[in-house]
């Protein structure tokens, strides 16, 4: 009989099919372990690194919206998104033609009230010429005072002609400049460098200052600022430990950030602020870490999880999978001389690395506790108590046999 070639997912389905019914049929051809063996553990007391995680958000250095300051509509995009860009590089056009004439006709108005000027300072210049001359004549009694009055009253007039005309220029000079600075506002430029977000508006796009989406986001992502929260208990104990927030940043250790995909960003952050206001919805506090960027793996937006390292003294570590909760309690599987398991209540540290968690009552150096398999246990069951090491060299002998049996060998 020819064999059937089986493929490498129907292989591994089959093994793991194999290993399933290995563990739930009890000793089989004495190969198989017994159905009430247990991996147990003597449990001691150690100094593991372990660390808080808190969920974190990402944001660049600095995340400039982009918005029109001027109304028109967008003649052309000039980078694209994702683009690096450069501090004073144009990013926009818009319709320059309506400004460019204001500009104009500005101009021409700032000439007219020049013209205006000189035409009144000729006029103030003559005024007093007439007034000096009066002033002699009327010394030597050659004038009456009206006539000297009258060339007085001439000269203050040209003197507010003159003052009229300055006031007309510096007017005429403010509209230039606001029409100039209407103008180059067409010419949408990045105040800083950073890396372009999303482009909402394209060419022929109708845009103003009004308008809901800005234009873009240019971020510098150099750095990032990694946002997270702590909270008020855990504030107090460090302000209780290191003193100031200025100590307590100081003595604040280096943190880790993990990303959405599982894994640890390659450099590590340093804390640098934290908040002085408590969130009075939450009951927490923003610290604020920074990590270098260089290769703008971290974007703007993103997510993971701030590691902050812990070394805990001499406590006891269990892992998880040996832990049963229930309404907010943790329970393990005791074993008792006579390898009766008891249903035990612990307590556990907030701090923990995902796999393990720190016993803070419960627990003494030397119980005996069932690491594996404890959804298939039972309050005063009595249990065959195995290794850990030899329950996994068991599930690699099934394995094994498994794959064996599919073979046909």
């Amino acid at each position: 009989m020819n064999c059937m070639k089986l493929s490498k997912a129907g292989l591994a389905f089959s093994v793991l099919a194999v290993v399933m019914l290995a563990s739930s049929c009890g000793q089989q051809q004495g190969q198989q372990p017994q159905s009430n063996e247990f991996a147990v553990r003597t449990v001691t007391t150690a100094s593991p690194e372990l660390n808080y995680t808190y969920p974190a958000t990402i944001k660049g250095k600095q995340d400039i919206e982009i918005r029109p300051r001027v109304q028109g509509n967008i003649v052309k995009v000039c980078v694209d998104e994702g683009a690096s860009v450069r501090a004073g590089q144009t990013l926009f056009v818009i319709d320059d033609v309506t400004y460019r004439e204001a500009v104009n006709q500005a101009s021409a108005a700032v000439n007219q009230a020049n013209a205006s000027l000189n035409q009144a300072n000729a006029g103030l210049a003559t005024a007093k010429l007439t007034y000096e001359n009066k002033l002699q004549l009327k010394n030597k009694n050659i004038i009456g005072d009206y006539e000297f009055q009258t060339a007085q009253n001439a000269m203050k007039q040209a003197e507010a002609a003159v003052a009229t005309a300055k006031a007309g220029v510096a007017s005429a000079q403010a509209a230039l400049t606001a029409a100039r600075q209407n103008l180059s506002y067409c010419y949408v430029k990045s105040p800083a460098n950073g890396v372009v977000g999303s482009i909402p508006y394209r060419v022929g796009a109708l845009v103003s200052a009004q308008s809901v989406e800005p234009l873009t986001t240019v971020s510098n992502i150099d750095e990032m600022y990694i946002y997270f929260s702590v909270t008020e208990q855990q504030l107090l104990d460090m302000t209780r430990t290191s003193g100031d927030s200025k100590t307590i940043l100081a003595s604040f250790p280096a943190v880790q950030l993990k990303l959405a995909d599982g894994s640890v960003y390659d450099r590590p952050g340093k804390v640098s602020t934290i908040s002085g206001v408590i969130d009075q919805q939450t009951g927490s506090v923003s610290v604020r870490a920074d990590f270098p960027n260089p290769k703008h793996l971290l974007k703007t937006g993103g997510s993971g999880n701030i590691l902050v390292p812990y070394v805990a003294k001499d406590v006891i570590v269990i892992p998880q999978a040996a832990t049963v909760e229930v309404q907010d309690q943790k329970f393990v599987y005791t074993v008792g001389k006579d390898n009766k398991i008891s249903y035990t209540v612990v307590q556990v540290a907030d701090v923990n690395d995902g796999t393990n968690y720190i016993v803070t009552a419960g627990l003494k150096s030397g119980d005996r506790i069932v690491v594996e398999g404890v959804t298939r246990l039972k309050d005063g069951m009595e249990i065959t108590p195995i290794t850990e090491e030899e329950s996994a060299a068991r599930v690699q002998q099934s394995i094994k046999m498994g794959a064996a049996d599919l073979s046909g060998k």
